[in-house]
């Protein structure tokens, strides 16, 4: 957390690490252009590939694009699947992620995907391994949306998202003294900003579409049910959050008229296995526990009580436009 306020300025802190930056840069430049020159393949599958990424280090929203993405080309009669390394997981080789899979074992945010999308999902460490598993067991996808991978350069791609919140792309700089995992701006087909805050000098640094990001006004049983939000105001809750800016869902509950009575952050991708909420609170025994899905998929198995609030996340409908228009001249796509 200390490194996110060093990469935001310019300060002695970025200063002193800008040698480790320009060796970073260095060998990130010497891959790019092994690839360039084919000394390092790219490897390809037989349906096109979205990838969706970012160039700044930390969580910039990529999961819920990948949503959207795949719910877009469902709702037009396509099967898509998703492919991502599944950040996180305690396993290390190529497999399915089912409805029942543990997410310690495939990764989080694949386990949210699965559940809220029933697209065919595969994690493994190379990208293009999943997908040729993926189109093994799935013969009927015809597109491919990769969760991350935007320097995964072993995947050859037909479209590059490139996915940006709130902060831009900070000072500016290479890791470790900035927050850039390569040089900005470099070519990319579309960009998406998947802030609250459009029109910040960040983001209007950095043209691209924009996109409508908010609670939705229910939260989710594990069984699936629904429990409007507005029979949760005035309740003690405690909400809990493992995810790259846990203050971020803590403030969309308030803006929904929700007041957590106690706001715990954990880790991003954290598995719950020693955490346990306040058994009193407030005065009430047990109180509600609210969470994101991302982090309901891990929670359930501990907290089967728990609510899960989902983001609504939609892109501008110029967004889609463009990446039904980027797609349409790609060779084998047969929109539905």
């Amino acid at each position: 957390m200390a490194l996110q306020h060093v990469w935001l300025r310019r300060g002695a802190a970025a200063w002193a690490l800008r040698p480790v930056a320009w060796l970073f840069g260095l060998l990130a430049a010497l891959r790019r252009a092994f690839f360039a020159l084919g000394w390092l393949q790219r490897e390809g599958v037989p349906v096109p590939v979205v990838v969706v990424g970012n160039v700044v280090a930390g969580g910039a929203g990529k999961t819920p694009v990948v949503m959207a993405i795949t719910r877009h080309f469902q709702a037009r009669g396509m099967t898509v699947g998703i492919v991502s390394r599944g950040h996180g997981r305690s396993t290390d080789d190529c497999r399915e992620v089912h409805d029942d899979s543990d997410p310690r074992e495939v990764g989080d945010e694949p386990a949210l995907l699965r559940r809220a999308t029933g697209a065919p999902v595969f994690v493994a460490r190379r990208r293009v391994e999943a997908a040729r598993a993926l189109l093994a067991r799935h013969p009927g996808v015809r597109l491919i949306v990769s969760d991350d991978g935007l320097q995964h350069l072993a995947l050859r791609r037909d479209v590059e998202i490139c996915v940006f919140d709130d902060r831009g792309i900070g000072n500016g700089w290479l890791l470790p003294a900035g927050p850039l995992r390569e040089p900005w701006p470099r070519a990319c087909d579309l960009v998406l900003h998947t802030g609250g805050r459009a029109g910040t000098s960040a983001t209007r640094a950095i043209p691209g579409f924009g996109a409508r990001r908010a609670l939705a006004d229910h939260a989710l049983r594990s069984d699936g049910t629904a429990v409007p939000l507005a029979d949760l105001r005035g309740l003690p809750l405690v909400a809990v959050a493992a995810i790259a800016k846990p203050e971020g869902f803590f403030s969309m509950l308030r803006a929904r008229g929700l007041e957590p009575t106690a706001c715990m952050a954990l880790p991003d991708h954290a598995d719950f296995a020693g955490w346990t909420p306040p058994t009193t609170i407030a005065g009430e025994t047990y109180p509600s526990v609210v969470c994101t899905e991302k982090d309901a998929v891990k929670l359930w198995r501990r907290w089967p009580d728990a609510l899960a609030v989902p983001l609504v996340f939609e892109p501008e409908p110029a967004f889609f436009e463009a990446l039904d228009a980027k797609l349409s001249s790609v060779d084998g796509f047969q929109a539905a």
